[in-house]
């Protein structure tokens, strides 16, 4: 076979930018995985305990781009202990130590602390671009060092991240000569700022094209901003509360129209409703919409926005837009990709909500969606039919009931057809998360059609293991598997254990396994890492994979045979965590 030089191949490689298609071209021969060694500058890590950072500096030596996640999904729903893990400060310090010339980090659900922002501001000359979401540990003084050492820091994204705000100073900190600044995005930030390191900072940097303020910003703040950088793209507003009579109003108004260029939008955190008149003008060139933050609006505010947003092609909002709101964004956003509707009242004692009503409109209208995240208060199976018809592209698809056990309310039913419809209309789908009551039946359309899913997210679902076990032997394709105060056992556990080898992780809580089931499960798989999550002791039982009796034959530990109340299941190519805290098990 004859080669192309290595140059060649470096150059194609270039162009497969995509993580996976990166994997499987490295393993196509050695002379492949030898370039794709040595020319790979972003890799990916979706579980921080799979692999060292020295392992994966071995093998990608010249690694400039890193993402790295954490806890397990469900630490967004406060499942995972505060002190579970997932530390980044490791990775931070190998990669000093190698000298690796790190440019980018991106984290999600990490235990990022003010040291290791230190040490990252400190060791990586070239840094540019930092983005942390839903990550804890840090505060102000951390994201001060990163300000004051990345000389050439080009991105700083602050998602959902719990952050101790210690002083207002951090943005003053960013140099005189710091103008490479090209997206900055603090929103999340409950303290105050420096609205003249701020406005400064906007005012020197010619190339930012993504600013997204917190709630201490004012509208009179961000009239200057807007005055200083017209060529912003991205903006997500802080405060937007004035005087509509006042002439600082009056200057917005005026500036925004200057704003050719806004794509996105967001923020709103305080809204005077009588102000958003002044977004009118640049609401027709809009791809992106995030309202969800914002409940100081309601339905007929949010309808007069949406009728402006004809290009629109992502929609955040909350559920107090209601059916009648979804109906206009049905009639106005023909364009919209991507819908979220967020609940504004989790306990859904709220009068306002959506129902099957406004997802009907919306895939009518809407005839591009394919990533959908809906709560809502009910669902029948008939709408979901209707959806599956109108919208066979989805490849997300995660609905919410509030009540999660709800049946179809016209006809008492499960959901099992309505989903089911979903599965088998839906040919490329990836991503599924179901609620209202449901049998084994869902699992069994899932395994014969879902052939694509890579994750599926469930709670109070199913009737016995079949249910499991249905979706673990008929969907090749699945990588994450998250269930929760569902019925499934050992049997649906063990059914076929080498199916976990080509998985990344499980999540199982409030469910039916035993300690005896996951040690079996342990014992089987030593390349897994099985975890049990002994929260506040409740679990008061020994480690003994099983006892001698007095004849001297195996029996199995009395403490075996109880149920777990969490347990989380990961691929590992390097063992048990050496972080792991008390109340975490590694069998």
């Amino acid at each position: 076979m004859n080669y192309f030089p290595d140059e060649v191949l470096e150059h194609v490689f270039d162009y497969v930018t995509s993580h996976r298609d990166r994997n499987a071209v490295s393993l196509v021969c050695k002379l492949w995985y030898r370039v794709d060694r040595f020319s790979r500058q972003k890799v990916f890590v979706g579980n921080c305990y799979s692999i060292t950072p020295e392992r994966v500096i071995g093998r990608f030596p010249c690694v400039k781009s890193l993402t790295l996640k954490g806890k397990p999904h469900f630490a967004d729903f406060n499942l995972v202990p505060h002190d579970w893990g997932g530390y980044v400060y490791p990775w931070i310090q190998a990669f000093a130590k190698r000298r690796i010339s790190l440019e980018e980090l991106r984290l999600k659900r990490m235990v990022v602390t003010d040291d290791s922002l230190e040490l990252l501001s400190r060791s990586f000359p070239n840094f540019k671009s930092l983005l942390l979401f839903s990550c804890e540990g840090f505060t102000t003084n951390g994201l001060a060092a990163i300000a004051a050492n990345c000389r050439f820091l080009r991105e700083l994204d602050l998602q959902e991240n719990e952050i101790d705000d210690h002083s207002n100073y951090w943005l003053s900190c960013f140099p005189e000569s710091s103008t490479s600044l090209v997206s900055l995005n603090f929103a999340c930030l409950r303290g105050e700022v420096n609205l003249g390191a701020l406005e400064r900072l906007v005012a020197r940097s010619p190339n930012l094209k993504s600013l997204r303020l917190n709630r201490a910003v004012p509208i009179e703040t961000l009239q200057n901003i807007l005055a200083n950088a017209p060529q912003l793209v991205d903006l997500g507003t802080g405060s937007y509360v004035h005087d509509r009579d006042s002439e600082i109003y009056d200057n917005l108004k005026n500036t925004l129209l200057k704003c050719k260029s806004i794509r996105s939008l967001s923020g709103f955190l305080d809204v005077s409703p009588c102000c958003l008149a002044s977004i009118y003008p640049i609401c027709s060139n809009l791809t992106s919409l995030n309202l969800s933050y914002a409940p100081g609006l309601h339905g007929n505010e949010l309808i007069k926005v949406i009728q402006y947003c004809e290009r629109l092609q992502r929609l955040w909002i909350l559920d107090g837009i209601g059916d009648k709101g979804l109906e206009v964004v049905a009639s106005s956003c023909n364009e919209l990709q991507e819908l979220r509707v967020f609940p504004s009242d989790l306990s859904g004692a709220g009068n306002v909500a959506v129902t099957e009503e406004g997802l009907v409109a919306i895939s009518k209208g809407c005839p591009k969606l394919h990533s959908i995240l809906y709560f809502c208060h009910q669902m029948t199976n008939a709408a979901l039919v209707t959806v599956a018809k109108n919208n066979p592209n989805f490849i997300r698809f995660r609905l919410c009931i509030l009540d999660p056990t709800k049946p179809d309310p016209v006809t008492g039913y499960p959901l099992d057809e309505g989903f089911g419809a979903i599965v088998q209309a839906c040919k490329g789908l990836r991503r599924l998360s179901l609620s209202g009551l449901l049998t084994d039946q869902v699992f069994y359309y899932i395994g014969e059609y879902a052939k694509h899913l890579e994750m599926l997210s469930l709670a109070f679902a199913g009737n016995s293991d079949k249910g499991m076990i249905h979706v673990l032997s008929g969907c090749k394709k699945l990588r994450k598997l998250e269930i929760m105060d569902s019925p499934f056992g050992d049997m649906a556990l063990l059914q076929d254990v080498g199916k976990y080898e080509t998985m990344r992780s499980l999540w199982m809580s409030s469910c039916e396994i035993t300690l005896g089931g996951c040690k079996t499960l342990a014992k089987k798989m030593p390349r897994l890492n099985v975890e049990i999550i002994n929260e506040n002791d409740q679990l008061g039982f020994c480690r003994n994979v099983d006892m001698i009796n007095e004849n001297g034959q195996s029996e199995v530990c009395r403490d075996d045979e109880q149920k777990v109340g969490k347990m989380y299941l990961y691929r590992t190519l390097v063992g048990p965590r050496k972080d792991a805290p008390k109340f975490v098990w590694t069998l």
